[in-house]
């Protein structure tokens, strides 16, 4: 059963990289093999700029999801049980269930009152999108950190202070290494739903604020072109490509473990 899942998530994949190669403009018919379709992709400028523009966002996103995440996570572990606490614990985990067509809506009804009584954001654009990632965003990060902070020992942060270490210095001597490893998660997960995220961008973007989801979307409404084929062809690559090099520096980790573990 396990493989049969396996082969219905990745042959379809497969189908789209062969068709990638398609010298047929009708994706359905297969026309001989060819590159054509790739050349065409890098000469639309509309999609290179979508990806652009997600790219941005997405780096940008993540990176204020992991500040806003940080601090929600130190709050949901560090502080002591009371109505306030609970009461921003739910605050800060609603968006993990909340439907993201209303969020975004909200969102939109947001940035569109802030315009009539502080006259910001005259327009939406990249900023608009980036604080509307950012927020659904640091509800995730919260939830990997926090569960990083829960099993750090924090007798090695009083040991810190104990020498004469302030609460700061402690914070980013002692707490930020270990909880590293839970901090590019969380920015790696944020990056990802930022990137893909389509619901939300789309309430809150504007004009050339579209991101390269949007773009997907409207053309595969008007029919799959073979440049949304080449398009997904390079992003599965690139996918692979970053999977590949992470467990090969894992896997050399270990190695490197072991063999000083046996020396």
């Amino acid at each position: 059963m396990l493989w049969i899942g396996l082969l219905f998530l990745y042959v379809p994949m497969l189908i789209l990289v062969i068709y990638s190669f398609n010298a047929s403009k009708l994706v359905t018919v297969w026309g001989g093999w060819s590159f054509k379709w790739y050349g065409e992709l890098l000469q639309n400028k509309q999609i290179l700029g979508s990806v652009w523009t997600s790219l941005v966002i997405a780096f940008y996103s993540a990176t204020m999801s992991v500040v806003l995440g940080t601090m929600a996570a130190f709050v949901m572990t560090r502080f002591r049980h009371s109505w306030s606490k609970m009461t921003l614990s739910n605050m800060i985990t609603a968006p993990l269930v909340m439907p993201e067509v209303i969020t975004g809506l909200s969102l939109l009804l947001l940035f569109v009152h802030m315009a009539d009584f502080i006259g910001w954001p005259m327009e939406r654009g990249m900023t608009t999108v980036w604080i509307a990632h950012s927020t659904f965003c640091a509800a995730y990060v919260a939830v990997v950190v926090s569960s990083r902070l829960r099993e750090m020992d924090r007798s090695v942060e009083e040991a810190a202070m104990d020498l004469g270490a302030t609460p700061l210095q402690s914070f980013f001597l002692i707490t930020i290494p270990v909880i590293a490893p839970s901090l590019i998660a969380g920015w790696l997960l944020a990056f990802s739903l930022s990137l893909d995220d389509l619901v939300i961008a789309s309430f809150t973007s504007g004009p050339g604020s579209t991101t390269l989801p949007m773009v997907v979307f409207s053309s595969v409404r008007l029919g799959v072109s073979p440049e949304i084929n080449a398009l997904a062809t390079l992003i599965i690559l690139a996918v692979s490509l970053v999977a590949f090099i992470a467990w090969y520096l894992a896997r050399r980790s270990d190695r490197k473990q072991k063999a000083t573990i046996e020396g």
